[in-house]
């Protein structure tokens, strides 16, 4: 369902069914994984995520673990802060 880098999975689903009966599978929402920061980026105007992503954690799609690592629930929220908490890899 998820690629094996993604946050979610190996995350358990479960079924939820709608009011008109339709039956949908859903997924529990990760833990963010507690981490020790090996230091921080000052982002530069109009730098990406997924570019500090991919240089510190050689994975684009690995910005999600520097937004767990930044107690921030979206990439937006994170996006709009200077310096970026950046997680050990994995």
């Amino acid at each position: 369902m998820f690629s094996a880098g993604s946050r979610y999975a190996s995350m358990q689903t479960y079924e939820v069914t709608t009011k008109d009966g339709r039956k949908i599978t859903a997924v529990r929402l990760p833990q963010p994984a507690p981490g020790n920061l090996i230091g921080y980026h000052r982002r530069s105007y109009g730098q990406r995520l997924d570019h500090i992503a991919s240089h510190y954690l050689k994975d684009a799609t690995a910005f999600w673990r520097l937004c767990d690592a930044n107690n921030s629930m979206s990439p937006d929220s994170l996006a709009a802060r200077d310096l970026v908490g950046i997680p050990q890899k994995t």
